[in-house]
C-alpha cells in the first residue's frame, strides 16, 4: 500500500494562485478562501472536498481503498 500523502498544491481557478498546503487527516476542507483574490473554492459535484477539486493530490481519506469524506 502506497504512503499517503499529506502535501497538496491548491490552484485558485479564478487567479491561478498555488498555495503549498499540508492536508488535515481526520477532516474534510469544504471551503478554502485563495489568499490572493479572495475567491472561496469550493469542492466541484462529485468531489468530496477542495483538495480533491483543486489540488495536486487528492486528501488523505480518498487515497487509501475503502475510505470516503462524508
Amino acid at each position: 500500500m502506497a504512503a499517503v500523502v499529506l502535501d497538496s498544491s491548491i490552484r485558485c481557478p479564478a487567479c491561478g494562485h498555488r498555495k503549498e498546503e499540508t492536508m488535515p487527516t481526520d477532516a474534510c476542507v469544504w471551503f478554502f478562501e485563495c489568499e490572493h483574490c479572495k475567491t472561496v473554492l469550493r469542492p466541484k459535484a462529485g468531489d468530496c472536498c477542495v483538495y480533491c477539486s483543486y489540488g495536486t493530490n487528492r486528501c488523505p481519506p480518498m487515497q487509501q481503498p475503502g475510505s470516503c469524506c462524508a
